[in-house]
């Protein structure tokens, strides 16, 4: 546990320099469980994943969990994680669970629908989720008609290309027109494991306060 803790202290700090203290919020994390990812799963990398992203959703999510999901060319929503249960997680249920589809092609768009439908149908709310999306190339063009399309909902997607694949989708949806606000931002890591925790948080919360604002003059927060 004190790997965790000292993952929230760092999180914190990163959270007052944002202005993000005082904020409230649901946290999901999307991983891309495609079979380019194969290697990061079994390494141990995306357990690593998991555990930096729970060090920001413990400080603001509403509940302490963080909401997953993994995808290849289908999708599960796996059930959340805590501080009480976020040691071997990955193992547990993703690799060891044969219910998982694994190690296919990708397939972003059918995750994301999911996501909409969890945020806004099964559990709606007037909390803003912040949705963080790992993906390691080849995203499908289609996501791009659906972060414009949800750009009036409290909903945030912050992209995160790890690997040396394609991320030319991503590198779009800053420059995405027709929106009522940005509601998406893209940030590469070749290697995700070698980036510090600070300089991570400080990327991962770099466009969410902005939104925050923007979704909060527009009223849509």
């Amino acid at each position: 546990m004190a790997g965790i803790s000292l993952l929230k202290d760092k999180a914190r700090i990163v959270l007052e320099k944002k202005n993000l203290q005082n904020v409230t919020a649901r946290v999901g994390l999307v991983l891309d469980i495609s079979g380019s990812m194969r290697n990061l799963y079994k390494d141990g990398t995306v357990q690593k994943v998991v555990e930096r992203v729970l060090a920001v959703a413990s400080q603001f999510d509403d509940d302490g969990e963080l909401d997953i999901w993994v995808y290849d060319n289908e999708f599960s929503r796996m059930p959340a994680v805590t501080e009480r249960d976020f040691e071997n997680y990955v193992n547990r249920e993703i690799l060891d669970n044969n219910q998982i589809h694994k190690f296919g092609r990708n397939e972003e768009p059918q995750v994301m629908k999911d996501i909409l439908q969890k945020y806004l149908m099964d559990d709606p709310g007037s909390l803003p989720s912040f949705v963080v999306f790992i993906n390691d190339g080849g995203c499908k063009a289609g996501i791009k008609k659906l972060v414009k399309n949800s750009a009036d909902k409290p909903i945030f997607w912050q992209f995160i290309g790890i690997g040396n694949g394609s991320f030319d989708v991503l590198r779009t949806l800053d420059e995405m027109e027709g929106r009522v606000v940005d509601n998406a931002n893209f940030f590469h890591l070749p290697d995700i494991d070698r980036m510090s925790d600070e300089e991570l948080y400080d990327q991962l919360l770099n466009e969410f306060p902005m939104w925050i604002g923007e979704a909060r003059g527009k009223g849509i927060l």
